[in-house]
């Protein structure tokens, strides 16, 4: 008797205790293998991203997914062409629509030009790139190294720090020169 008088004392409602526990977890909600996720936008394939392993915690409070492994992303142009992204680590915030790329990342170019980089960001909602790491840029006009990368995803607007290399320029003639 006094044995189960003492079990019932040392019986406590603990729920509230573990509720507050599991809150503070920051578990992911699934793991999945050789994934290949395929992006849509009316009826049109934008991007193809396959990667060893994604590691979805949408069920946090501020959303992420993540490609511990490194990921693989080909991406289409409105031409049809494709563009393909590779590096060793990537994160994807959901509400930000910022996606962070870490190790080894390589920006290829349908048209061939190569960005290099160890970081890149990519703000998927504008369209827009950027680091503050060193970065290495090659196509048919432009070799050229730089600190620091602000870019829509044409390259046709962009800000660097110290360039370094070689950037073919051409000019149209002047007319008053060639008289």
């Amino acid at each position: 008797m006094v044995f189960t008088i003492a079990l019932l004392f040392s019986c406590e409602d603990n729920s509230q205790a573990l509720k507050e526990m599991n809150m503070d977890r920051q578990d992911p909600l699934a793991t999945a293998k050789s994934i290949r996720m395929v992006y849509t936008d009316s009826l049109r394939i934008q991007a193809i991203l396959t990667a060893p392993k994604h590691v979805d915690y949408t069920n946090l409070s501020f959303r992420y997914a993540e490609f511990p492994e490194g990921l693989k992303v080909i991406f289409f142009d409105n031409d049809g062409n494709e563009n393909e992204v590779l590096a060793d680590y990537g994160i994807l915030y959901d509400e930000t629509k910022l996606i962070d790329l870490k190790g080894n990342v390589q920006l290829k170019s349908h048209d061939g030009s190569i960005l290099t980089t160890k970081q890149l960001f990519w703000d998927s909602e504008n369209e827009w790139l950027f680091t503050e790491q060193h970065f290495t840029f090659n196509d048919q006009d432009y070799n050229f190294n730089a600190l620091r990368l602000d870019t829509n995803r044409d390259f046709t607007k962009f800000q660097t720090g110290n360039l370094i290399g070689t950037i073919t320029v051409t000019e149209p003639l002047d007319s008053l020169s060639t008289q």
